[in-house]
C-alpha cells in the first residue's frame, strides 16, 4: 500500500513537473510571438542570454559570475521596460484583450465599411485630412477619454462633417467601436520610429503611433497629397485607391471573423 501511495505521490509530481514546463514555454512562446518584429525582441533575446548564464552560473557554482549576472539582470529589466514602452503596452493589451468577455459585452454587427470608405474617399477628393481609428480586440478606452464623446451611428455624412474645418474637431482622430462612432477629437501617441521619412505629418506618425501599441486599424486622409493610407499592426502602407482601401477592411472585419467562427 505504501509503495502504491508513494508511486502515485511520484507519478502526481512528475504530472505537475511537466505542466509547469508546459506553462513556461506557453508563456515565453506567447512573448516571441508578442515581440517578434519589433524592437524589443533583441532585447528579449539578450535578456533570455544573460537568464540563462544566471541558470549556468548557479549551478556550477561561480559566485562571482552569479553575482555579476545577477545584477546586470536587474539593470537589464529596467532598461527594457524604459527603452520598450510602446512594444510592452501593445503587448500588454493584447494579453488583455478578452475575446469571449468582449463578445458577450458587444452587440453584434458589421463594421460600416462602406460608409468610412466613401468618407475617406470624399474627403480626400476636397483635400481634407482625416484620422479614423477602428477598435479591433485590444481597448482604446484610454484614447477615447483624451477625445469628445459621441456615441452615434457611423455615416459618411457624419465623418465629413467632423473633418471639415473649422469643426472644433476636425485636428483629432475619430474612434470607431463596431457600428458607433464613440468619440472624435481623440489624441493618439506619435510614432517614435527614426525610420519614417520625414515628409510624413503628424496625421501619419500618429496613425502609425496607435498601430505600434494596439491592433487598431487607423485610416488616414492626407490633406496635403489627398491619398488615403492605412496603418495596422505596427506598419503603414501608402496611397490606397478605394477599391484597395475597401478590399483591406473587408478582409480584416468580414471575412476573418467569419473564419473564426466556422474554426469554432
Amino acid at each position: 500500500m505504501r509503495r502504491t501511495k508513494g508511486t502515485k505521490v511520484e507519478r502526481f509530481r512528475i504530472l505537475l513537473s511537466i505542466l509547469d514546463i508546459a506553462i513556461v514555454a506557453l508563456v515565453f512562446y506567447r512573448v516571441l510571438l508578442l515581440v517578434r518584429g519589433t524592437r524589443a525582441a533583441q532585447m528579449f533575446f539578450g535578456l533570455a542570454i544573460i537568464m540563462i548564464t544566471s541558470v549556468a552560473g548557479s549551478i556550477l557554482g561561480l559566485d562571482g559570475l552569479n553575482w555579476l549576472v545577477s545584477n546586470l539582470k536587474t539593470i537589464w529589466v529596467i532598461a527594457f521596460v524604459i527603452l520598450f514602452q510602446p512594444e510592452l503596452r501593445r503587448a500588454l493589451a493584447s494579453l488583455g484583450a478578452n475575446r469571449l468577455l468582449r463578445n458577450f459585452i458587444r452587440s453584434g454587427g458589421q463594421e460600416p465599411i462602406g460608409e468610412i470608405v466613401n468618407a475617406a474617399a470624399r474627403l480626400a477628393e476636397q483635400g481634407l485630412g482625416a484620422l479614423i481609428v477602428i477598435e479591433r480586440e485590444a481597448e482604446l478606452r484610454a484614447y477615447e477619454e483624451t477625445g469628445t464623446h459621441i456615441e452615434s451611428r457611423v455615416t459618411s455624412e457624419l465623418l465629413e462633417t467632423i473633418f471639415t474645418p473649422p469643426t472644433p474637431l476636425h485636428d483629432g482622430a475619430v474612434i470607431i467601436r463596431g457600428s458607433q462612432l464613440v468619440a472624435a477629437g481623440c489624441i493618439l501617441p506619435l510614432s517614435s520610429n527614426p525610420r519614417l521619412p520625414a515628409t510624413l505629418g503628424t496625421r501619419h506618425r500618429a496613425a502609425l503611433g496607435i498601430a505600434e501599441e494596439t491592433d487598431a486599424v487607423v485610416i488616414v486622409v492626407s490633406e496635403e497629397t489627398r491619398t488615403i493610407s492605412i496603418a495596422m499592426d505596427g506598419k503603414l502602407r501608402l496611397r490606397l485607391d478605394t477599391l484597395t482601401l475597401r478590399t483591406e477592411l473587408a478582409g480584416i472585419f468580414v471575412l476573418q471573423p467569419a473564419a473564426k467562427k466556422k474554426a469554432a
